[in-house]
């Protein structure tokens, strides 16, 4: 990413800083995965960050994870490190296992680690985030704002999320807070799937990281289901399987 396109993210977040000490962007990782957990990635990004020029360069080449290779991912990831020692920015992630997306669903359950992964850096930081269930005043008004930041999230408003938010779709290629998130969220996983893949030599979950592959469809052939698969989201694949064998069948 260009210095210029930095600055456009930048200057997207700027909007939300207004008042506030930080700003934080969430992001999710695996939510179309056939097996594993959910991450998600909780970024808390300071005023004095955006007020650094030498800061904002420092991460001139983010931009939402999906557009980066492994490498590139993996040294944002480590300069997100670096500034978070330096006390700029801050960030946390969390899962939500197989069971609770099969007990809810993969909505839900990417809602449930997108929370742990706020509240988490809510508590840490001591942002003071708002709650949705802020009580409104005889008048109609909800309580005193007091909270150090905003939220942003990726993608469509959350209804059961427990903090009040901004919802952006295609916010990982708008918001420097958005797309820090999902660094931290795919990164996290990454490294959760390459350490599953040495208890599930098998299906080679650190070449594809959960995902619906021709290796990985091969390898459910060969040794079926895991522990760690999803069950919901295997039906529909085995759906449209057998719909496409009766095709070329007949």
């Amino acid at each position: 990413m260009a210095k210029s396109d930095i600055k456009n993210l930048t200057d997207f977040d700027s909007d939300y800083m207004l008042g506030r000490s930080w700003l934080v962007g969430i992001d999710e990782a695996g939510r179309g995965a056939l097996a594993g957990p959910v991450c998600a990635g909780a970024v808390a990004v300071s005023a004095n960050f955006y007020k650094n020029p030498k800061y904002v360069e420092y991460l001139s080449g983010l931009n939402d994870s999906k557009k980066l290779s492994e490498s590139a991912r993996e040294g944002l990831f480590k300069k997100l490190e670096e500034l978070k020692v330096l006390g700029v920015i801050d960030f946390e992630a969390g899962f939500a296992s197989v069971e609770e997306i099969e007990t809810h669903n993969i909505l839900v359950a990417t809602q449930m680690a997108m929370a742990r992964a706020c509240e988490a850096l809510n508590e840490r930081k001591n942002l003071r985030l708002r709650s949705t269930g802020s009580v409104a005043t005889l008048f109609g008004e909800t309580s005193l704002d007091v909270s150090l930041a905003d939220v942003l999230i990726d993608g469509k408003p959350m209804k059961k999320f427990p903090y009040v938010h901004h919802a952006i779709v295609k916010g990982d290629a708008s918001s420097l807070a958005i797309a820090a998130a999902s660094i931290v969220a795919k990164v996290t996983r990454d490294r959760f799937m390459v350490q599953l893949a040495l208890e599930y030599p098998r299906y080679n979950f650190e070449v594809h990281k959960g995902y619906g592959t021709a290796s990985h469809s091969q390898s459910l052939m060969l040794y079926g289901v895991s522990k760690v698969h999803r069950p919901s989201f295997l039906k529909k694949m085995r759906a449209e399987t057998i719909e496409d064998s009766q095709t070329s069948l007949f």
